[in-house]
């Protein structure tokens, strides 16, 4: 066994430190690659704290890690992910189908957004100052020409209606909050609501077996169904008071509503990208956020690296461990050649690279 000693001085004159450099066939961390994907999924995926982490390294595996090392281990492996993520980025500015949300965050206790851009093959994660229009462009790529599917949040305006898909889902939300009025209100929610009714029972017909002509045509009554309630409901009346913006919101995006009966790989609700989230919001609230901007950067690679191989199916261990560093020739386990991988490999593919 060989030990490295780095020497460190300090200048007396302006105080600052300079440390030597370990020799390039030395690992930066005294841990191999399994262990330290280990961490990182237990991190991500289970979000088990550092703590916790520790004890259960030492339990499980016989490693003595501090929280420290736990700690450095998850930042390592998010600067292992810095090349994929771009990737993965490149992969979204390029879909011709992409989910789109957001949601809240933490750094330091003041308040952030993470947005989240998935298509059915990847996932792309990145903490942001606020919801605004800027953030929903850069995320998807100023020349992004596909089809973006969110909710009704003004951030996404920017994009043509016909390039939109909006959530049926948060439309049925919207219909029962105004079913819940008084009057014509009233009438008005519980319309719609019949209307949001026969949408979803035609794309669950559509779903087992139908095809896209037959869903035009259920779906083509309805249209003008709505329209009519829409256009009668956006004129200034004092009956038409509670609910006559949110008509004429949806008369402005009215191509958006209906995108997913045109175009292959659209579907009504913005699901996709609810349930990609899920993960990140239960990491938020049991660890309320991030502490630094080093950190934003590590835990959104990593969520991306997370949901992108639950996504495709693969093992999120399995890919950690081939992006760690690879271990010195000298002491390389003869079959672990082909599992230490070279980080360059994975920057290939414009979905993570490592998974073909």
């Amino acid at each position: 066994m060989s030990e490295h000693r780095l020497h460190r001085l300090r200048c007396p004159a302006c105080a600052a430190e300079t440390r030597a450099a370990l020799p390039a066939e030395v690992p930066g961390g005294a841990f191999g690659p399994r262990l330290q994907a280990t961490i990182a999924t237990l991190a991500v995926r289970n979000r088990v704290s550092r703590r916790d982490t520790s004890e259960l390294a030492g339990e499980l595996f016989g490693a003595d890690l501090s929280t420290g090392s736990v700690d450095a281990i998850v930042q390592r492996t998010g600067e292992a992910l810095a090349g994929p993520q771009a990737g993965l980025l490149d992969h979204i500015h390029s879909a011709s189908v992409v989910n789109i949300d957001e949601t809240g965050w933490r750094l330091r206790g003041s308040k952030r957004t993470l947005w989240a851009a998935l298509t059915p093959q990847a996932a792309v994660f990145r903490i942001a100052p606020d919801r605004h229009e800027r953030q929903a462009r850069a995320l998807l790529g100023e020349r992004f020409a596909g089809i973006a599917s969110s909710d009704r949040w003004w951030a996404h305006d920017y994009l043509d209606p016909e390039r939109r898909q909006l959530c049926w889902a948060h439309l049925a939300r919207d219909f029962t909050a105004h079913s819940e009025g008084l009057a014509a209100q009233k009438a008005f929610g519980e319309a719609a609501l019949a209307i949001a009714g026969g949408v979803f029972q035609a794309w669950d017909d559509y779903r087992h077996g139908g095809n896209r002509t037959r869903l035009r045509e259920q779906i083509s009554p309805l249209k003008r169904e709505l329209r009519t309630l829409l256009e009668r409901s956006a004129r200034k009346s004092t009956k038409t008071k509670y609910h006559r913006l949110f008509a004429n919101n949806l008369l402005k995006r009215w191509p958006a509503l209906w995108t997913f009966t045109l175009v292959e790989g659209v579907e009504p609700t913005n699901n996709h990208a609810e349930r990609g989230l899920r993960g990140a919001v239960i990491y938020r609230k049991l660890f309320l956020g991030s502490q630094s901007e080093q950190g934003e950067r590590t835990i959104e690679r990593l969520l991306s690296a997370s949901v992108t191989c639950r996504l495709q199916r693969r093992s999120l261990l399995a890919y950690l461990t081939r992006c760690s560093p690879p271990e010195p020739e000298a002491t390389r386990p003869p079959r672990s050649r082909d599992l230490a991988g070279n980080l360059n490999a994975y920057r290939k593919s414009p979905v993570f690279g490592a998974f073909q």
